[in-house]
């Protein structure tokens, strides 16, 4: 396990997907992300993958054929933008822009792509920061998000494949879409650690969802109190995925790696340092071989602190897939100082943070023992099952 190959799939069309020059969600933290670890030498050439669009047929896996013509048409419609608030698109959240099938189209084509690297035992492992939309429906964008590509590829997998899927997501907001879409499926676990809805979109993701008819009982939630640390996240993490990893025995794990869980993330409110976006893909690691003979395609997400928080979250997690082990010490001075210019606050110097402006919650035991009643609704189905 200590050298896994991993495919790093990335094309500059990935930046395409942009909503407008203020809107949160900016792809320019994938290139920002692989310009410092190819300034760290930790990305070789020979990994870079470059996916193709994603063709309508795999996208109608999950979308409607009238949502699809809808994203199609909306950019380019005289038809009053009103008319698109039904399928989710032209809000605030989720604005129409100019070539917006095209790019959404690619970004599911990143995923598909780190799909068949794996599957075709090109790479044991593939990662495509470009995907991760996990709020999409079959018929409306949500959430900053127009096609779900994590949804689409384990379509893609259990049609072409026929594999059990794992699916994790750790972004702050509950991986709604996914959920929704295999939450009848025996085949399809979905497991989501995020912030509770009760201060935060979408308002899912409660413990007592747990799935419908044959999909019963591989629906598993843990919504996270606000100001969770570092201690709690992990330890509720590694427990409760240990456990729903032996119940369920998946043939291959997808992850959703959204870094929104970071105390200077604008949009959310939960307090972890960079040392979750460390062991979180250590311990998916660890797992891919002990259960899937290594078979690991993990996603970006959200992430909204682009500068301080993304690049070196999700360098993390590329170099974690590769050798296990990650970064110590200082950042290149070499991305440093080609980045500082694009960015509007200072960037950090140091793979760990700097903890000087992070503030101890004082609330951390009532939040560590409100987490773990939790964590205990959550995982009461399967630790009945071995009673």
């Amino acid at each position: 396990m200590s050298n896994c190959n991993t495919a790093f799939i990335y094309t500059e069309a990935f930046k395409d997907y942009k909503f407008s020059d203020d809107h949160p969600f900016n792809q320019i933290r994938v290139s920002a992300t692989k310009d410092l670890l190819e300034y760290e030498k930790a990305l070789p050439a020979s990994n870079i993958i470059f996916p193709k669009q994603a063709s309508e047929s795999l996208i109608s896996g999950i979308h409607t054929k009238n949502y699809i013509e809808a994203v199609k048409r909306a950019d380019q419609s005289d038809t009053p933008i009103s008319e698109y608030y039904k399928y989710g698109l032209g809000t605030e959240d989720t604005p129409i822009f100019r070539g917006m099938y095209e790019a959404s189209a690619t970004l599911v084509g990143g995923t598909i792509e780190a799909v068949n690297q794996v599957l075709n035992h090109h790479y044991p492992h593939a990662l495509n920061l470009g995907g991760g939309l996990h709020h999409g429906f079959p018929e409306k964008a949500s959430g900053f998000c127009i096609f779900n590509d994590a949804a689409i590829a384990i379509k893609y997998i259990r049609e072409n494949y026929n594999l059990r899927v794992l699916y994790v997501d750790t972004d702050a907001h509950h991986g709604d879409g996914v959920q929704a879409s295999f939450y009848d499926d025996p085949n399809v676990c979905t497991v989501s650690f995020h912030e509770t809805g009760r201060y935060l979109y979408p308002g899912t993701g409660n413990t007592n969802e747990r799935g419908v008819k044959k999909g019963f009982g591989y629906t598993f939630n843990f919504p996270l109190d606000a100001f969770t640390e570092d201690e709690s996240f992990l330890s509720i993490f590694k427990t409760s995925m240990d456990e729903i990893m032996d119940y369920f025995r998946p043939d291959i794990i997808i992850s959703q790696h959204g870094v929104d869980a970071h105390y200077l993330d604008p949009l959310t409110h939960l307090h972890a340092t960079m040392n979750i976006f460390e062991e979180i893909p250590k311990h998916i690691h660890a797992l891919s071989h002990q259960y899937c003979e290594g078979k690991w395609i993990a996603l970006g997400g959200g992430g909204y602190d682009i500068w301080r928080v993304v690049p070196r979250a999700w360098s993390q997690l590329y170099k974690i897939m590769q050798d296990s082990t990650p970064f110590t010490g200082n950042l290149s001075s070499e991305w440093q100082k080609k980045w500082q210019s694009h960015a509007n606050v200072v960037l950090p110097t140091t793979w760990e943070d700097d903890l000087a402006h992070y503030k101890k919650i004082p609330r951390t035991v009532e939040i560590t023992e409100k987490n773990q009643r939790m964590v205990e609704q959550t995982l009461q189905f399967i630790r009945n099952l071995s009673i």
